[in-house]
């Protein structure tokens, strides 16, 4: 399955440094929580998080070209059993898929899925009232693919 770009879409992915083995392996994930919009020529992608609640991060995004909505995708961050993050993507026709954190601190996180085509790895981080995230992996033409989303909060 691909991901086309919604919600980092998706959503919302990112390459930043460190591994992540040093810094702390929170399980709080209330900074993702808002209404965010990023813009790109004549596109619009919001996404929707819902503070954490029972364990569990609800999301939405959403990509408008216009007055219309071209693409949407559900996304969740949940807590497996072995108590480790996942965020899960689940496009308007595709089956859900499950990234799991592997690194992480305050305010960002990195999930990733070797073994799914593109993404593999997602990723996002909050500064003030920023929030970025980016998909990456091999693209069609093996070669590393880098899409980066670029949120504010929304009016």
């Amino acid at each position: 399955m691909r991901w086309n770009g919604a919600g980092l879409a998706t959503l919302v992915m990112l390459g930043f440094a460190g591994t992540g083995a040093s810094e702390p392996q929170t399980t709080d994930f209330s900074w993702i929580s808002g209404h965010w919009c990023g813009t790109s020529n004549d596109v619009r992608i919001e996404e929707y998080w819902l503070p954490p609640h029972g364990g569990v991060v609800l999301g939405l995004a959403r990509t408008l070209k216009g007055d219309e909505m071209v693409e949407f995708e559900y996304t969740r961050i949940v807590l497996m059993q072995d108590k480790v993050p996942a965020f899960i993507a689940q496009p308007e026709v595709g089956a859900a898929t499950s990234f799991v954190r592997t690194a992480g601190g305050a305010n960002w996180a990195r999930f990733e899925n070797p073994e799914h085509d593109y993404p593999k790895r997602v990723e996002y981080r909050r500064e003030g009232d920023k929030l970025h995230g980016e998909i990456s992996g091999p693209g069609e033409d093996g070669q590393e693919q880098t899409i980066p989303f670029d949120y504010v909060r929304c009016p």
